[in-house]
């Protein structure tokens, strides 16, 4: 079957924003780019699950979220490097929302370390988080659209900068190998499943969060982004509403770049 199709493309632009009946659900939603993409797509008019693995203040956020927006927001305590308990929390989203239309695979971790060093356990785990961890999401999601029918989801990866390029004074070529495979992990997904949904990534620059890392480093990075400066988590709000919407709906194995100009040099 065909690519799924809104039901009236000519309808006013704004309208094709709209999420409002949706249900989306959003893994490591309670910091950082996810928490902001829970907000957005409640703002948005979703219903929204979010998933966390060690916040203690997830519960509270997603009350917080959900008296501002008007929405339903529940937190949900789960692990995406794991199959089967990522897989029993979506359908447990399911079973509670009754359905799932958007899945946005953000969950990352990163850790930076010689490459002549690595450990199995250093190199597992970013693998089994980024990568397997955005599998696994997927392929848990991907079945309830499939079971849903035609153009049924919009699942959305959170892919990073570091997919298309080599981040310079860190070392940290786990990190990046892991991105570079999602990105493509995506593209390959957007092929297979274009009878049941839409798949795509958002590629993120840098972004400012709370960190303790080295501040030689982030002096190196400002003079090497066109844009002078880093990216509020809050500026990549609408790139996840447009992705999860009827806006990009013919829009399928993209990976959208948002770094302010880090990658063109």
């Amino acid at each position: 079957m065909p690519l799924a199709r809104p039901a009236d493309p000519k309808t006013n632009v704004l309208s094709h924003f709209s999420l409002k009946g949706k249900v989306a659900t959003v893994t490591g939603g309670a910091r950082g780019i996810g928490l902001e993409v829970v907000r957005a797509l409640a703002e948005a008019g979703a219903d929204v699950a979010l998933i966390y693995t060690s916040s203690k203040d997830a519960e509270q956020t997603a009350s917080t979220i959900a008296k501002e927006t008007g929405v339903t927001i529940k937190a949900y305590k789960s692990d995406v490097k794991d199959k089967d308990t990522i897989t029993r929390t979506i359908n447990e989203v399911v079973k509670d929302f009754g359905k799932l239309d958007i899945c946005v695979a953000n969950a990352g971790v990163a850790s930076h370390h010689d490459s002549l060093e690595y450990t199995v356990e250093q190199w597992h785990e970013i693998m089994k988080v980024n990568l397997d961890g955005a599998m696994w999401t997927a392929q848990a999601a991907g079945k309830v659209f499939k079971q849903q029918g035609p153009g049924a989801g919009s699942m959305i990866f959170t892919a990073s900068v570091s997919a298309l390029l080599v981040n310079i004074p860190q070392r940290q070529s786990a990190y990046n190998a892991s991105k570079a495979a999602v990105v493509h992990l995506a593209k390959s997904l957007a092929v297979e499943w274009t009878d049941f949904a839409r798949v795509n990534c958002i590629s993120p620059g840098f972004i400012e969060t709370d960190s303790t890392l080295p501040k030689e480093w982030s002096d190196q990075w400002y003079t090497m982004i066109p844009a002078g400066r880093f990216c509020d988590p809050a500026e990549l709000k609408g790139a996840y509403v447009f992705l999860a919407s009827d806006a990009s709906s013919y829009m399928t194995g993209a990976n959208m770049v948002i770094d302010g100009g880090y990658t063109l040099p």
